[in-house]
């Protein structure tokens, strides 16, 4: 209950009860509501500005949400990168070099993927930058993981062909050789027997007498079979695939001809004394990728662990070549 108001009557000499009039009740309540609307629009002003309206605070909370799901994108990414690049590691170091197959160039794993121009449509946003960098970590990945998923579709069909790579890959000595004694010469720089200066000897000579049976050291197809009087003499090549290949020089007699497939073991010559040579003996060499190798890294069906050290340290000392 509203309290009542009493004014003095200076007419009545006594106290009268106030009664406001009309307009001034009517001022009174203007005058609130202006002071009312005024407070009201400061307040809503002031909570705007440093709170934020209920679809402010909403899309505030959406953009910190997303902003914690970017974060997590981008170490998933970085982990899946991190497992691609000791995929690609592996592949590389490990599987292919299993099955003698060259690594691929960084240039290819590293390869473009798109212009200057695919990111375009990201520009004009407040993190444009950002977003940017990571589509195009993306897009890096997803090359990188196609180029090793067609790296490991390779493989696989190596692994397939393995049993036939191994029956190919020349793995004996030409020349039957129980006692590791008809090895005159090795693989590497040697003197000449004619010019007396050290020149490098690209495979290894077999002393032995003329019509030594000469065996083939894996399956394959014979590519050559050359007749001469000078160089290597009359000899014979054998191409074994997956970049190997064997060669038979100074040879008394080819058994085999142009085109014709053999095997590990057959015999395909007799040794002779052809060419520039000093005396009968066979220089065979192992070739790969159309370099010469040391033949002494492919006797592994023919030689015990001992054996093999003992030929390592044969092929140290100093030597001339029959040829």
């Amino acid at each position: 209950m509203a309290t009542k108001k009493y004014i003095f009557n200076p007419q009545t000499l006594d106290y009268e009860e106030y009664k406001p009039s009309l307009g001034r009740r009517l001022r009174n309540i203007g005058l609130f509501v202006i002071i009312a609307g005024f407070i009201g629009i400061a307040g809503a002003t002031i909570i705007e500005n440093e709170i934020g309206s209920p679809k402010e605070r909403m899309q505030a909370r959406e953009i910190e949400f997303l902003q914690f799901q970017f974060e997590v994108l981008n170490n998933k990414i970085s982990k899946i990168d991190h497992a691609l690049d000791e995929m690609q590691d592996r592949d590389d170091n490990i599987y292919r070099m299993i099955f003698e197959a060259d690594p691929i160039p960084p240039s290819v794993r590293e390869g473009g993927y798109g212009g200057a121009d695919r990111y375009a449509a990201l520009d004009g946003y407040d993190h444009s930058e950002v977003v940017k960098a990571t589509a195009k970590k993306i897009d890096i990945l997803e090359s990188q993981m196609n180029i090793q998923a067609k790296s490991f579709d390779e493989v696989y069909k190596m692994a397939a062909n393995k049993a036939d790579m191994l029956k190919h890959i020349p793995a004996i000595m030409p020349v039957k050789n129980v006692e590791l004694s008809r090895i005159s010469s090795h693989f590497g720089h040697r003197t000449d027997p004619f010019y007396k200066i050290q020149k490098f000897h690209s495979g290894i000579d077999f002393a032995a007498p003329i019509g030594t049976n000469i065996y083939c050291t894996g399956d394959g197809v014979v590519e050559q079979v050359v007749l001469g009087n000078s160089g290597y003499g009359n000899y014979v090549v054998v191409n074994h695939g997956y970049g190997y290949k064997t060669r038979y020089a100074h040879l008394k007699k080819a058994l085999v001809k142009k085109g014709q497939k053999v095997s590990r073991g057959e015999n395909i010559a007799l040794m002779g004394n052809t060419g520039k040579s000093t005396a009968p003996h066979l220089h065979y060499e192992v070739i790969k990728n159309d370099k010469p190798i040391n033949p002494v890294d492919f006797f592994f069906n023919d030689l015990t662990p001992e054996e093999y050290e003992q030929i390592l340290k044969l092929s140290e000392k100093p030597s001339m070549t029959m040829d």
